[in-house]
């Protein structure tokens, strides 16, 4: 009994090792609705309708993922961890399986089989949004996986990262002002803010696309995109309120 059920684990194991090792094939893929990632990626300076959160821990270089599906092909950032299953962002999926965005013509549906390949990580540069196409992390949340990667210097992640004093994936707290590391005399950036002081960030706020009618709101309140536009434009004219009568 004993004997069987170490053999069950090790086969397991094997299993496991060839499943993280593996560079293509086919997988079944599910929709993601949420934005997240585990090592501190910055939703707000990507295109985060194009996200894969794969079984495997993130890698410093293979982070770019080409998946397809009949003659469609889409290339996504894995940067997130899944409990085991293979999610993409659903308007990824939904455009791989339909040919449509979620946004336009949403569709229900669980595991769809689909090809996937991993490719260089600068295939994947036209998802992100900052200066240069760096990858955007946070200063107080993402330093171990950061530190991991700069140890191997050669790694993508080591030559192309930047961060910023913002505390979230989905850039609801912090500033949005990029940040300093003295790497290897410093294991802590230095920002123009305290890092890690945190206040409520609105300018530039995540949206998930929700499964499965397609509508689009911001993931740190939950209000539709619409609404949430509104909320800030009223904040905004309230601030300017507030300066005109300081200055009266």
């Amino acid at each position: 009994m004993y004997i069987s059920a170490l053999l069950s684990c090790l086969l397991c194991a094997v299993a496991l090792a060839k499943d993280k090792a593996k560079t293509s094939g086919t997988v079944w893929v599910t929709p993601h609705e949420s934005y997240s990632s585990s090592v501190g990626v910055l939703g707000c300076k990507i295109n985060t309708d194009r996200v894969a959160y794969w079984p495997a821990s993130v890698d410093c270089t293979n982070i770019c993922v080409s998946l397809s599906y009949e003659d469609r092909e889409v290339k996504l950032l894995r940067i997130d961890q899944s409990q085991g299953a293979y999610d993409v962002s659903y308007d990824a999926w939904n455009w791989l399986y339909t040919g449509k965005s979620a946004t336009d013509e949403p569709t229900a549906g669980g595991a769809v089989e689909m090809e996937f390949e991993n490719v260089k990580a600068s295939e994947c540069k036209s998802l992100i949004e900052t200066e240069g196409k760096k990858l955007p992390l946070s200063a107080a949340n993402s330093m171990n996986f950061l530190a991991s990667c700069l140890e191997d210097e050669n790694s993508w992640v080591a030559e192309n990262y930047v961060l910023f004093n913002i505390a979230d994936p989905i850039c609801s707290r912090g500033h949005d002002e990029e940040c300093d590391l003295d790497w290897p005399d410093a294991n802590q950036a230095t920002c123009p803010h305290t890092l890690g002081d945190a206040p409520e960030l609105k300018d530039d706020p995540v949206y998930n696309v929700r499964y499965p009618t397609g509508e689009r709101y911001e993931a740190s309140t939950g209000l539709d995109e619409d609404d949430a536009a509104g909320s800030v434009g009223v904040w905004a004219g309230l601030l300017a309120a507030m300066a005109v009568f300081v200055m009266v």
